[in-house]
Parts: structure tokens; C-alpha cells; sequence
């Protein structure tokens, strides 16, 4: 009995200790999943049902100018406007280093994935967008944005109300600009998971080098 316990307890030790990493691998395998069907230039179940279902529950009238509206706080101007306003305002400047840094090789990593895979857009758009459609680029790069803002959060927020509201808040914000795309009709389903899914795995090597690199 005392033998089982003690494996018991080294395997919860050794995921809890290895999380981040077993987190890593399971996004990125799910993304090389994603990809290997846009590669080979698959139209995914998963897209068809998840236009279906925000087609028919979500879209109309009232909702659409909201859709567009949601879909902006995952564009280029304004995370660009929202980097430099941090940048300005946050004091400890490795931080505010380190949050452009994030936004400049996400955008420059989704641009990569985009021409090396080259999905075509869907045709039935709300509005129009140009560029490839996999990985969605609002979905991966809010993901890599926000969910490194988050980080910031967690650790450094000491009022526990602000600091779990603030997360909520912007984990709402990140599914919703992907739900936006999918919406909109510029994005398949897979793309913005795809997006997220690979964020995700990035985050978690982006915060390890951050870390070490700008000792925060």
C-alpha cells in the first residue's frame, strides 16, 4: 500500500510539475491534427457544424453589429494602439518590453503559418478580409495577447477580486473575438481553433524565455 501511494504521489508530482509542458504538447498536437487536413485541402465536419450552430442560434439583425464590433479588439490597429498605451503606462519597462515583443513574433509566426498553408478565406462573408484564412489571425494572435495579459495578471495583481474579474473578463473576450470570426464568416471553425491551439503552445515557451530573459 505504502509503494502505490508513494507512485501515486510522484506521478502527480511529476504532472504537476510538468504541466505547462504537457499543455504544450497537447495543443500543438491537436494544431499538427488541424493542419495536416487544411494541408490537404479538407473542408472539417467541425466546420460545417460550427457555422450551422452560430447560424442558426446566433446571427441576425442585432447581432451582427456587435459581432463586428467585438471582432475589432483582435485587430492589428487596436492591439497596436493597446501595446503602446501599456507600454507608456506600465512602469517596469521590461514588462511593457515584453508584452511588444509578444504581439511582434505572434503576428510575425501567424503570418508564417498562413503563407506556408495557404487556406482560402470561406465564401460566404459577412464582411470582407484579405490574406489567408489558417490560422485565424484575431483568434491566434488575441490568444498570444490577452492570454499573456492574463499571465501579467495572475502574477502580479494583489487584490484577488480585480485580479479574477481581469482574467474572467479577458477569457471571455478571447473566446468571443474567435466566435466573431466564425460569425462573420472570414474564418472556419478550425482556423480560429487552430489559432488558439497553437497560441496556446507558444505562451507557454514565450513565458519560459520571458521569464529567464527579462527576469520578471
Amino acid at each position: 500500500m505504502k509503494e502505490k501511494q508513494k507512485m501515486k504521489e510522484k506521478v502527480k508530482e511529476f504532472f504537476v510539475k510538468n504541466l505547462k509542458w504537457i499543455i504544450l504538447f497537447i495543443c500543438l498536437i491537436g494544431f499538427l491534427a488541424i493542419a495536416e487536413d487544411v494541408f490537404n485541402k479538407e473542408i472539417m465536419n467541425g466546420d460545417i457544424i460550427g457555422y450551422k450552430l452560430i447560424s442558426t442560434f446566433l446571427i441576425s439583425d442585432f447581432a451582427t453589429p456587435i459581432a463586428k464590433f467585438i471582432t475589432n479588439f483582435g485587430g492589428a490597429i487596436f492591439l497596436t494602439i493597446l501595446t503602446i498605451i501599456l507600454f507608456i503606462l506600465i512602469k517596469n519597462k521590461k514588462i511593457g518590453l515584453s508584452i511588444f515583443s509578444n504581439l511582434v513574433i505572434i503576428t510575425a509566426l501567424n503570418q508564417l503559418l498562413k503563407n506556408i498553408l495557404q487556406r482560402p478565406r470561406p465564401t460566404y462573408r459577412i464582411i470582407e478580409e484579405t490574406g489567408y484564412s489558417f490560422p485565424s489571425g484575431h483568434s491566434m494572435i488575441s490568444m498570444a495577447f490577452y492570454g499573456y495579459i492574463i499571465y501579467l495578471i495572475y502574477k502580479y495583481v494583489k487584490n484577488k477580486y480585480i485580479k479574477w474579474i481581469s482574467i474572467v473578463l479577458l477569457s471571455i473576450l478571447i473566446c468571443s473575438i474567435g466566435i466573431s470570426r466564425i460569425y462573420l464568416g472570414v474564418h472556419y471553425t478550425s482556423d480560429v481553433l487552430g489559432g488558439f491551439l497553437i497560441s496556446v503552445s507558444y505562451l507557454v515557451i514565450y513565458i519560459s524565455a520571458v521569464i529567464k530573459s527579462f527576469v520578471l
